[in-house]
């Protein structure tokens, strides 16, 4: 069974860990909403949909709409690590500046702004970002999509001027070859 693999952060890996099987993704179609757990149809919601539910039912649908932008609302959970001043997890609208989350909740880069290199806006599994387009990205899906990376998990890992991105690049493969 998945005993907490990473893998089984995607919805049909827990699945087929739940059933005792090895955490690995299942092939789609069919959706979980129509043969899930032991076939069953079945809805895998992560906590922080959970968790925001009872706010949106009480201040309203249109209210956590009014966050974001056009196909990005509401807020978001942004887990930012790394070369930051104060890392930690923080709730954001959607579409907020990178730049600006990061200096507003983490007390900037360590070393200031210039010395950013890069950041992994979504996970450590999606493109990183240079410098030069963290300036003025947003947090969102479809910001982070015309950037050729994406929003994914909203686990932004910051990296200073110190960082080998080449060694960084060859540590988090390591980790997802041990995971497979």
């Amino acid at each position: 069974s998945g005993a907490g693999a990473y893998i089984c952060g995607e919805e049909t890996g827990l699945i087929e860990s739940l059933e005792g099987k090895q955490g690995k993704p299942r092939m789609k179609p069919p959706f979980p909403a129509n043969a899930g757990l032991y076939g069953c149809p079945t809805t895998v919601t992560n906590v922080e949909t959970v968790a925001v539910c009872p706010t949106i039912l009480r201040r309203t649908p249109e209210w956590f709409a009014g966050f974001g932008r056009k196909n990005n609302h509401g807020t978001k959970l942004f887990a930012v690590s790394g070369h930051v001043n104060n890392p930690g997890v923080f709730e954001e609208e959607m579409s907020i500046p990178l730049k600006e989350l990061i200096e507003r909740h983490c007390g900037g880069v360590r070393g200031g702004w210039d010395n950013l290199k890069a950041i992994i806006p979504g996970g450590s599994s999606v493109p990183m970002l240079p410098k030069r387009i963290c300036d003025d990205v947003l947090m969102d899906f479809d910001a982070l999509r015309d950037v050729r990376s994406g929003l994914g998990t909203a686990a932004v890992i910051v990296m200073d001027k110190s960082t080998d991105l080449i060694k960084a690049i060859h540590r988090l493969s390591k980790f997802y070859a041990h995971e497979s």
